[in-house]
């Protein structure tokens, strides 16, 4: 059982009763020679290593020991396993370190080993990971500065054309942090700022003078505007720290992903994009033996709904027990394909016209998707949009068809 400081851990050796318990400081100098002593002790046979976690500072330390066969096993699995055997509810490090051997002792066929991909598909999975955590970072900010403008300089917002994350908008509040100081500027100032973030409209220019020529402030309350502006300038400048952070993950996750071997089954798909496409690799890897099939993927990434069904009652569900981060992969990547995918549009206007809510046909669009870059990646063949169509035109597809009937 891991923490961030110190290890639980029950050793057994096959074939004998006893069990060693003991723990391990989250110590490099004391994880190394811990696992020199056991590769010492058993000859450097293979030890197998049930551990609650998949990713963190304990699975990357022991990634780098070959005779180490790690099986990571999900935190909600081992405390069902200890809510099934143990009803008082009782719960220690230890306790649930006991619960991890018994499960790997007992359920070592049914677990899976933990088999790292390639360097290059570890470092790009990282890097689209912590990407999204940044423009989710600079998403809140940008919300908050939304919310805290509309208290006090709501004028700002169409000033910017609602893209607070530009530069324009950064350097627009900046220099003018409350309305008042923006209705000082000159005309001519106001052109220059414009012009010289490439923006040259006659028709934007003009509404931005009539504002600052015609519109209110919201308030004069001196509470209000000053507080108001110095939140905006802190917002500001977090947007502005993370906006250089984003274009050099974009940069690298290029370069790594243009550099991956299996680069051109994902380049060019439909609506995927500089974003999306390095994502979709990431997911998939290079190890063909991941997934046995299109189902367990559909299945594993939450794409697949969950049927519960006891006597008469049936119920179908989204999947909550699932990696969001690839979910969402999957989910964006099928609504932007619609603009890009005559069939993928078929598809959803079909099921449109029935009534269905947009999302739950992104869902099953999502469904349809997996399996074909399945199948695309499996046989390392690049997805062709007319080849795919014409499958369909021949397998008698109303998705295939459906437009041509609309315009007709």
């Amino acid at each position: 059982d891991w923490a961030d400081e110190e290890h639980a851990f029950h050793l057994q050796v096959v074939g004998q009763s006893k069990i060693e318990t003991g723990t391990l400081e989250q110590k490099p100098h004391v994880l190394g020679p811990w696992v020199a002593k056991l590769r010492e002790r058993f000859g450097g046979r293979p030890i197998a290593v049930g551990l609650e976690q998949s990713r963190g500072a304990l699975i990357h330390a022991l990634m780098a020991y070959d005779f180490l066969v790690l099986y990571p096993i999900h935190p909600t699995t081992v405390a069902k396993y200890r809510e099934a055997f143990k009803s008082s509810g009782a719960k220690s490090d230890p306790l649930d370190a006991g619960q991890i051997l018994e499960i790997l002792t007992k359920h070592q066929d049914r677990l899976h080993r933990f088999n790292p991909d390639t360097v290059e598909t570890r470092l790009l999975g990282r890097l689209v990971e912590d990407r999204r955590k940044a423009v989710g970072l600079r998403t809140t900010h940008v919300q908050a500065l939304g919310a805290n403008l509309k208290e006090y300089y709501p004028q700002a917002l169409e000033l910017t054309n609602g893209n607070l994350s530009s530069r324009l908008a950064c350097d627009l509040l900046l220099k003018w942090p409350t309305f008042a100081d923006f209705q000082q500027a000159k005309p001519s100032t106001l052109k220059r700022f414009y012009y010289g973030h490439n923006v040259r409209s006659p028709e934007v220019i003009e509404r931005v003078l009539a504002l600052a020529e015609k519109s209110q402030a919201l308030t004069t309350d001196s509470a209000i505007v000053e507080s108001g502006s110095r939140l905006t300038q802190m917002y500001v400048g977090l947007i502005q720290a993370l906006n250089p952070v984003i274009v050099k993950y974009d940069e690298r996750i290029q370069e790594v992903f243009d550099a991956h071997p299996e680069v051109k089954i994902f380049t060019g798909l439909p609506g995927a994009g500089p974003a999306l496409a390095p994502r979709l690799l990431a997911f998939f890897g290079t190890d063909r033996s991941r997934y046995a099939a299109a189902l367990n993927v559909q299945s594993f990434t939450g794409v697949a709904p969950v049927t519960k069904s006891s006597g008469k009652s049936r119920v179908v569900y989204a999947r909550a027990a699932c990696p969001k981060f690839d979910r969402q992969t999957f989910h964006e990547f099928s609504r932007l394909s619609v603009t890009h995918c005559q069939w993928a549009r078929n598809y959803v206007q079909y099921y449109t016209d029935k009534g269905k809510k947009y999302h739950t046909i992104i869902r099953a669009l999502a469904y349809k998707w997996i399996r074909i870059l399945f199948k695309c990646w499996q046989e390392r063949t690049p997805y062709n949009e007319d080849k795919y169509m014409e499958t369909l035109k021949k397998r008698g597809s109303i998705f295939a068809t459906l437009h041509l009937q609309t315009n007709s």
